[in-house]
């Protein structure tokens, strides 16, 4: 591992700044918004801004990176949000944070696609797997640890936004000084919604709903925070709680994926989520009851997008994959625009703890979807099935192409070797 690591290190130390940086600045818009007596409606949109912003980035950033290359698309991407993030304490209004979000999810996405590109040309088949689980913990631990930072200034000054685009900033300089060319990426064009439907309807309805909750989780979760009460300490440990999860539950799921029925999987985790969730909105008066809660419905978030992604993956052929990972992202980044909307909505006409109503019930609906799935059609044999990686719901299409495309050969040759005598 240190040998594949050896290879890549700069690359993955720049995710964890970018990843502090924009980790920090998503806590940072409930905290401040909250200062500045915005609305659950109206923070609401300015998260949902990120999103529509980021699911454009995703398909233009491949065009951009064609006409001009790798590296002037990546500086360019980072000058913008880096000034983005300086702008939201001089522009305290909802429709100038909604613009800021647009144009810093629409660079975060580029970002990650031309990063992603590096990364996966600097893998070997033998190492992409090593290599794509380095960058989802690099993410994660970049995120979590940008809570932390949280504490050392004031949200009500410019001090954590100017922090946050610094680290942004000097993100750049590993990345553009290890990276090497490579070749202008390509992304497949997305499945039509249609098509992927027919081909895996639970991953393509479970999918937009998982987009839902993460992007209520991720966004309205600082603001949820603020609205109860909690000091801005006990608000980035609850978003950190959040993400947290993920690390500890990601390998147990994954291991579990590969030994039994992922529906069943899906539907045990979707309901782990609900539970939580209903606790969270029963007894969230109580800060533990409140940061467990959080650490298991987040917990259960990320690996879900894993495993829908795996599944989905089992019911086509290898040449299939990239384009139904496309479709994919896309149907998530439409649920993650709708989820903070309806949560908003909600927490501005029932109060606060709406935040929970909302997520319980959609894995809820994750749940009842799936029990019906079950009863449409036979499950995949377990020795059929393509092998699990952990990726994140923040990854572009770019990784989440490689991955189908790596879990497929991984589980060939583990079906090779086994016919083997």
């Amino acid at each position: 591992m240190i040998q594949v690591l050896s290879g890549v290190w700069a690359l993955l130390l720049g995710i964890v700044l970018i990843m502090l940086g924009n980790g920090m600045h998503f806590t940072l818009i409930g905290l401040r918004g909250g200062i500045e007596n915005f609305s659950a409606a109206e923070l609401a949109i300015v998260t949902s801004g990120y999103f529509v912003g980021f699911l454009s980035g995703a398909r233009l950033t491949p065009l951009l990176i064609r006409r001009v290359g790798h590296v002037r698309v990546f500086a360019a991407l980072g000058s913008f949000m880096s000034a983005g993030l300086i702008a939201f304490p001089l522009l305290t209004e909802p429709w100038a944070w909604t613009v800021l979000r647009v144009l810093i999810g629409f660079c975060m996405s580029g970002i990650f696609v031309t990063a992603e590109s590096w990364l996966n040309h600097a893998a070997s088949n033998e190492t992409r797997g090593k290599v794509l689980s380095a960058y989802m913990i690099a993410q994660t631990l970049g995120i979590v640890g940008a809570q932390g930072l949280l504490t050392l200034g004031d949200a009500g000054t410019s001090v954590l936004f100017i922090g946050a685009s610094i680290l942004v900033s000097i993100s750049f300089a590993p990345i553009l000084l290890s990276a090497t060319p490579v070749p202008a990426v390509e992304v497949a064009r997305p499945m039509p919604l249609r098509a992927l439907f027919s081909y895996a309807p639970l991953s393509t309805v479970g999918i937009f709903l998982l987009g839902s909750v993460y992007a209520t989780q991720s966004g309205m979760g600082a603001v949820f925070g603020s609205q109860i009460g909690l000091s801005a300490a006990q608000i980035a440990l609850f978003v950190a709680m959040l993400f947290a999860g993920a690390l500890v539950l990601q390998y147990p799921i994954g291991w579990l994926s590969d030994r039994m029925d992922r529906r069943k999987l899906i539907l045990g985790a979707a309901t782990l989520g609900a539970v939580c969730c209903a606790l969270g909105w029963t007894f969230g008066g109580g800060l533990w009851v409140l940061m467990a809660s959080a650490f298991l419905a987040g917990g259960v978030t990320t690996p879900l997008y894993a495993l829908f992604l795996a599944y989905t993956n089992d019911s086509l052929a290898t040449e299939d994959m990239p384009a139904a990972s496309g479709g994919l992202v896309f149907t998530f980044g439409l649920g993650a625009i709708a989820g903070p909307l309806i949560t908003g909505w909600a927490m501005q006409m029932l109060g606060p703890f709406a935040f929970w109503l909302v997520l319980g019930a959609t894995f809820g609906v994750i749940v009842l979807y799936a029990l019906y799935r079950m009863t449409q059609r036979e499950g995949t044999p377990v020795d059929e099935t393509e092998s699990y990686l952990g990726v994140l719901p923040t990854a572009s299409p770019v990784t989440v192409e490689a991955a189908g495309i790596w879990a497929a050969e991984q589980a060939e040759a583990e079906r090779d070797s086994d016919e083997q005598p």
